[in-house]
């Protein structure tokens, strides 16, 4: 979630045991990690994914290492990368994706027929997906989530938005600004220069927006509590939004996860406790897209919709349940076309992103989420069908990959972490029949029928401060070691963590977790979130058990400026960050890689020095430290780098590689004053209309980046 649109409220009453006093506890009796033999024994020996497949080969190997010198801390109006590489602008916002659509320039003045033509807001995650089989290094489809927007850039030509605090919103801004969300997918090629482009007019260039119809999937499809006049069988809905990381699947699929949907909706009166728990307000919409109800021009409830009051009989005359047709994980084909489907069985809540887990054929399929909410939790799906490799993706050749999905996305279990301070955990499934930490059945302390799993997913949150989840620091991007299995997922950080000792305090006046919308307002320190009122937050791993419920867990490496009294992986000015955000592990063959860390910084002590950043580390070659409180640690920390800062204003977030390692892709969201060209680097010589963009970082001589 970028800084810049954050809700700072709090909607987590339980009483459950907050990540920081869970961390507390383990961080003052850990040598490296105590606890479990999983993931302690690896981390005292140094495993990693390579020192596993070293040690299963019994050959020898120079370890990976990194190839670049630290980039310095900076904060200009432009993308710092080490020497050597290049930084190139690539599809930014407005970029037409087809000759209807008109040629960008700094006074272009958007319409709702532009925008749908052209790439969306504010990129945000991304993923690529080769045209076949041998390539992908050159040529290969961009899916890349437009997470919101920027009013004043938008309308700019204008001088800003019309109505944008109070009074009525005009339709066709609403409607510009709902086709500024959403996803665009786009062609790009490598062009014989090694620059890119993308490929006008290309069949598979199109866009999926907060007014696109899309299809429900799994246990709440069909259910009473999804039905609306749009939709009276509660089969369909209109748009994803707020749509922050994403995911993608083994069968080669986009997975864009909608976040802090609930800003965008309003219900004033008859409000549902899942309305309070997920902190749906009740006057105006983040953009008041609801104010624009009731034009002559508005067709279909597309306005109204976003008002959830009830006016009708029941639901299917109005839109009381447009809300639950939200705050899921949605599964995009990106070669056809097809509508896209929400995945309900994933769960329902503020969902950041969605990363798989390690792929074992003849075993479950597992993804990992969390929701970014201060004192929020860390979510598992574990698939009921078995990995089959023939359900791979076939690039080039035709597959039905949507069923797929539905195969395995639509049937399984959702668990929610609970961290101990032994640096053991357990995920604790969210069904109806488990036994909440009071002895009831879930769907009985839910107020459900014993059958009502769908109730169960549209009070995903609720479940889960029953079962005793922990309340976290804000979970945000996942990522996944394929050799070892090991999963990383960064806390960036959280102002309602209080001191050991204190007690917890519940959202709207609740006195405990297990009153229905009640959550966490403040939460003690834990032994995996262990700072309280933490800025610069940490980084999480952690290894699956056998017997999939249990996992051993650790602190991979804290947040800090270089000066701080409480630095506790003893980072550096070379090094020094804060708000841990985009993640993204690197295979690089032979169990070895290059985990890329992302900030979204707003803690001082790190902002004074630098802008947003990118980092790299070597996970399998940081040796281990008795008694350090974490893997990276003071004896250790140059391993981990400086790579590239984002320009004044900005956020850095969405990464991956080409297969060959040749490009790095980035993104670039809610620049003050950049791009200024396509080069990346140069900084503008005044004001420029900003714009979130893709940056591609490339050697100069072509080699793999970072070694």
């Amino acid at each position: 979630m970028s800084k810049e649109i954050e809700d700072h409220r709090v909607h987590n009453a339980s009483g459950n045991e907050p990540f920081t006093s869970v961390l507390d506890r383990h961080v003052s009796r850990r040598s490296v990690m105590r606890g479990g033999l999983g993931l302690a024994a690896a981390s005292m020996l140094g495993f990693g994914g390579a020192a596993q497949a070293l040690a299963a080969s019994g050959a020898k190997k120079t370890p990976l290492s990194l190839a670049f010198a630290a980039v310095q801390g900076a904060q200009r109006d432009a993308v710092m990368v080490p020497e050597g590489y290049t930084a190139q602008v690539l599809v930014p916002w407005g970029t037409p994706l087809d000759g209807e659509a008109p040629d960008w320039h700094e006074g272009l003045a958007m319409t709702p027929e532009r925008q749908a033509r052209s790439v969306g807001m504010h990129h945000d995650g991304m993923y690529h997906f080769p045209l076949d089989r041998d390539g992908g290094s050159r040529e290969f489809l961009l899916a890349l989530n437009n997470e919101y927007i920027d009013q004043a850039a938008l309308w700019a030509p204008q001088g800003g938005p019309t109505a944008a605090d109070e009074g009525r919103r005009p339709a066709d801004e609403v409607r510009t600004e709902i086709q500024a969300h959403g996803v665009t997918l786009v062609h790009l090629q490598k062009q014989a220069d090694g620059r890119w482009r993308h490929v006008p007019d290309s069949a598979y260039n199109r866009r999926y927006t907060s007014a696109s119809v899309m299809a429900l999937g799994g246990p709440v499809a069909g259910s009473d509590y999804v039905r609306t006049r749009f939709s009276p069988e509660g089969r369909l809905t209109r748009g994803t939004n707020n749509n922050c990381a994403s995911g993608y699947t083994p069968w080669g699929t986009y997975l864009t996860c909608e976040e802090n949907w609930p800003d965008y909706f309003i219900r004033r009166e008859a409000r549902e406790r899942d309305d309070e728990r997920l902190g749906i307000g009740r006057e105006r919409g983040r953009y008041g897209w609801e104010s624009a109800a009731g034009d002559a021009s508005e067709r279909d409830g597309e306005f109204a919709r976003f008002d959830t009051t009830p006016t009708g009989a029941d639901a299917r005359e109005d839109y009381r349940n447009e809300a639950r047709t939200f705050g899921y994980v949605v599964e995009v084909d990106p070669y056809t076309g097809e509508r896209a489907v929400k995945r309900t069985a994933l769960g329902r809540f503020r969902h950041e992103g969605c990363w798989p887990g390690q792929l074992v054929p003849g075993q479950p399929v597992v993804f990992y989420s969390g929701h970014d909410a201060r004192n929020e939790y860390i979510y598992k799906f574990v698939s009921a069908a078995a990995w089959d490799p023939a359900d791979a993706s076939r690039p080039g050749e035709p597959m039905d990959r949507l069923a797929i999905g539905a195969k395995y996305l639509d049937e399984g279990t959702l668990y929610a972490a609970r961290f101990e301070a032994d640096g053991r955990g357990e995920w604790l499934a969210l069904t109806p029949d488990a036994v909440t930490r009071d002895g009831r059945r879930l769907h009985e302390a839910l107020g459900l029928a014993a059958d009502d799993r769908a109730g169960i997913l549209i009070h995903t949150c609720d479940a889960a401060d029953l079962m005793g989840a922990t309340p976290m620091d804000r979970p945000e991007w996942g990522a996944v070691d394929p050799a070892s299995g090991d999963v990383y997922m960064t806390l960036t950080n959280n102002s309602q963590r209080t001191a050991e000792g204190t007690d917890a305090t519940f959202t709207g006046d609740g006195q405990a977790i297990d009153e229905p919308g009640v959550g966490f307002a403040t939460a003690p320190v834990n032994a995996s979130n262990p700072r309280p009122d933490n800025a610069a937050g940490q980084i999480l791993r952690w290894r699956e058990a056998d017997d999939a419920t249990r996992f051993d867990w650790e602190v991979f490496v804290f947040g800090a400026a270089a000066d701080d009294a409480d630095n506790p992986s003893g980072l550096t000015e070379a090094n020094q960050f804060a708000s841990p955000d985009g993640l993204w592990f690197d295979d690089r063959g032979e169990g070895d890689g290059i985990l890329w860390i992302q900030t979204d910084n707003g803690y001082e002590g790190v902002a004074e020095h630098t802008n947003d950043q990118v980092l790299a580390v070597v996970p399998g070659a940081l040796g281990a430290t008795e008694g350090a409180s974490s893997v990276v640690n003071a004896g250790n920390q140059q391993a981990l780098r400086r790579f590239a800062v984002g320009p004044n204003g900005s956020e850095v977030t969405g990464i991956f590689a080409t297969p060959d390692r040749s490009a790095l892709f980035i993104n670039i969201q809610h620049p003050g004053n950049w791009p200024a060209a396509e080069d990346a680097t140069r900084a503008p010589d005044g004001q420029v209309r900003p714009r979130a963009a893709t940056v591609v970082i490339q050697k100069r001589d072509g080699g793999p980046v970072g070694v």
